[in-house]
Formats: structure tokens, C-alpha cells, sequence
């Protein structure tokens, strides 16, 4: 079986089934929902961006500059 790009082949829905090699992560995935609240989801997400913000803010600025 040839790979595939399943973030682009399988955009609605897998296309390979029960040969799908991801299924492992689909079961943890479904497992994660299933045993996670929303307010302990988004606890998450927030601790993520803020993690994010702060790792942008110790390091120096990007200088982009124009082209003559």
C-alpha cells in the first residue's frame, strides 16, 4: 500500500478504514474526549497559548527588511 497524506486525502473522513494506520491515535483521541471535561480542555488549550506567548517573548525580535 502506497502512502498517503492523510491530512489532505482523508479532509472528510478516512479513506482507508480498518487499514488505516493512525487507528491507534484515533482510540486515544476518542478515549481523551470521552474521559476529558470541557473546562479541563480549554484549561489546556489556555495553558498552551500562554506557554506559546512566552516563549515568543524571550526570544529577540525577527527583523524583516524590505528588499531594494
Amino acid at each position: 500500500m502506497e502512502p498517503i497524506n492523510c491530512a489532505e486525502t482523508c479532509i472528510n473522513g478516512c479513506v482507508l478504514g480498518d487499514q488505516c494506520p493512525n487507528l491507534e491515535y484515533k482510540q486515544q483521541a476518542s478515549q481523551f474526549i470521552e474521559n476529558t471535561s470541557l473546562d479541563k480542555m480549554l484549561e489546556m488549550a489556555e495553558e498552551a497559548v500562554r506557554k506559546k506567548i512566552m516563549e515568543r517573548a524571550s526570544q529577540p525580535p525577527k527583523w524583516v527588511l524590505p528588499e531594494d
